[in-house]
């Protein structure tokens, strides 16, 4: 499995954009239990976040088109 940096470095797309719904996302999971579950598996919460998005697995849209 490739480093979190290589994902960022091989994903196509506004990386800029990815980032920013990440770090969006990390705030919400901070008010919750789900932190102290990533936290316990010794991952930082907005790292785990950002390869979720990397990966696919958080859908978001932009405000681009409106």
């Amino acid at each position: 499995m490739s480093s979190l940096l290589d994902k960022l470095i091989d994903k196509e797309g506004n990386v800029y954009e990815m980032t920013c719904v990440a770090i969006k996302e990390a705030n919400v999971i901070q008010a919750t239990d789900l932190k102290d579950e990533i936290e316990k598996n010794g991952e930082k919460v907005t790292t785990h976040v950002l390869e979720q998005v990397l990966d696919d697995e958080i859908k978001y849209t932009t405000g681009e088109g409106k």
